[in-house]
């Protein structure tokens, strides 16, 4: 796949179920315009606006997972995350393309059964079609639809598994010679800490004079707030269950599990309040914007300060002093926003960037040191008393003295894709300056049968979808209806 293959592999299964569990969020959201509606044709398969508005979301909601909500429209941007988005599709409708030739197809029964297989729609562990239909209404979407997109997905995965071959002698046998080669070299290792370079003042007042602009303050807001609490919204048990068999889908475990109502309880009683909630909200912040309620307290926060969410924060950057914002959940309370007024970012003095300058000056000034004293190290490794290894393979990740196991690892990797003798390798903050004093091949192990076995099965998949998406970019091209979309 080369520069797509990263978005091919979470696409097919994932994709669905990341989609279920984490719920359709309607972020980046954009008009791309295109024919009818359409945004490009790869081969016989045209590519929605629609489409890509849902792959962009759905991109967007799991990169803000792992970024811990701290995702935002701008981060999105400097990612390229439309780009990635329509490469995705990109990549599935050339499957998708390849799959119709071959007559690949998912039967009515075969999507059927996937989709009563999935626990986020099953009640007592079998489908229920009340959950999925509240499921259809709250993303906003139609049956038709999202079982469209999971046949699409099932449709590759088929494909890709009866293209899939097993490892072969010859593979196992070549791969298996690469775990036996062994390396007998000489090798120091070095770290920060064997360098002290001075932090002279002039210096570090230079290093912030070409740096400064990278030194600012924060930008912050001057806030009105008024909080309404839901904690103390009555709610009682038959509520409590209606709400929960209504909205099911919602509470999983972390492995997708449905949650039973008493292990949900809580959560569930809370999302309650909240709803019931939300029109106490709306009146105070009516009765805010006519002045007729004082707010609960004025703050001066930094962008992104916790006390409000990322939700709110994306919104209070769209707009100007003197807006009030509707309320919007933070914990368990309502939050009514008057911007009063926006402080803009300003380079920092030298006096109030210094604790942050030093720091970074500090590291700089480590890392050139360090690779000055390799270098160095390096011009006599052969002639030096550097530590001598017994003969290593790849396995032997806990034999290096100097170096923890996953240093280890990491070093051999990078040892054994070496074409130096002899050389200099970085591992985040320790370098290992080596000499290549021997290499041999030992005997088979017999034991790592398994492994090269794992190892090639692996391995060739990758190597198989690379190129078989390098082949069919060329059998079926892409006809891309507005700019923007690719690279």
């Amino acid at each position: 796949m080369q520069k797509h293959n990263r978005y091919l592999v979470w696409t097919i299964w994932i994709a669905t179920i990341a989609f279920i569990g984490a719920g359709f969020v309607g972020w980046g959201s954009y008009n791309f315009g295109g024919k009818a509606g359409n945004v490009a044709k790869v081969g016989d398969i045209e590519i929605t606006q629609a489409k890509l508005n849902q792959a962009y979301s759905d991109l967007y909601a799991r990169y803000n997972e792992m970024f811990k909500g701290q995702f935002d429209e701008k981060k999105a941007k400097e990612m390229g995350l439309v780009q990635q988005a329509f490469a995705t599709l990109e990549t599935q409708a050339r499957l998708l393309n390849y799959a119709k030739t071959l007559g690949v197809i998912v039967s009515d029964d075969e999507l059927a059964h996937t989709l009563e297989s999935i626990k986020a729609f099953q009640k007592n562990g079998k489908f229920d079609r009340s959950i999925y239909n509240m499921f259809l209404k709250n993303r906003r979407m139609k049956a038709k639809d999202f079982e469209a997109r999971l046949r699409d997905e099932l449709t590759i995965n088929k494909l890709l598994t009866l293209l899939n071959v097993e490892s072969l002698p010859l593979e196992e046998e070549t791969i298996g010679s690469a775990l036996n080669v062994a390396d007998k070299f000489k090798y120091e290792v070095l770290s920060l800490d064997d360098v002290n370079p001075a932090l002279d003042e002039d210096k570090l007042k230079a290093f912030w004079e070409a740096h400064k602009t990278e030194f600012k303050t924060p930008k912050k807001y001057n806030l009105s707030l008024l909080w309404t609490d839901s904690s103390n919204t009555p709610v009682d048990e038959k509520e409590l269950k209606t709400f929960f068999d209504t909205n099911s889908f919602n509470y999983i475990d972390q492995s997708g599990k449905q949650l039973t109502f008493e292990e949900a309880k809580d959560k569930v009683e809370k999302d309650l309040k909240i709803k019931k909630t939300k029109k106490t909200a709306q009146r105070a912040y009516i009765a805010f914007k006519k002045g007729k309620q004082d707010a609960d307290e004025s703050v001066t926060l930094p962008l992104n300060d916790p006390t409000l969410s990322k939700d709110i924060w994306g919104e209070i950057q769209q707009h100007d002093a003197g807006t009030i914002l509707k309320p919007k959940v933070v914990n368990s309370k309502y939050v009514t926003v008057k911007i009063e007024k926006v402080i803009e970012p300003k380079v920092m003095t030298f006096e109030e960037a210094k604790p942050l300058v030093a720091k970074l000056y500090e590291t700089d000034a480590k890392q050139k040191a360090l690779a000055a004293l390799a270098e160095e190290k390096l011009k006599s490794i052969a002639d030096s008393n550097a530590t001598v290894s017994d003969f290593v393979t790849l396995s032997d990740a806990d034999n290096l003295k100097g170096l923890n196991s996953q240093e280890s690892l990491q070093f051999l990797q990078k040892l054994f894709t070496s074409l130096e003798e002899k050389g200099i390798i970085r591992l985040s903050n320790k370098v290992v300056v080596y000499d290549i004093m021997a290499q041999k091949h030992l005997s088979p192990d017999t034991n790592l049968t398994e492994r090269v076995k794992e190892t090639v099965n692996t391995i060739k998949p990758r190597v198989f979808e690379s190129n078989l998406i390098q082949v069919l970019a060329k059998k079926y091209p892409t006809e891309v209806y507005v700019g923007g979309l690719k690279n």
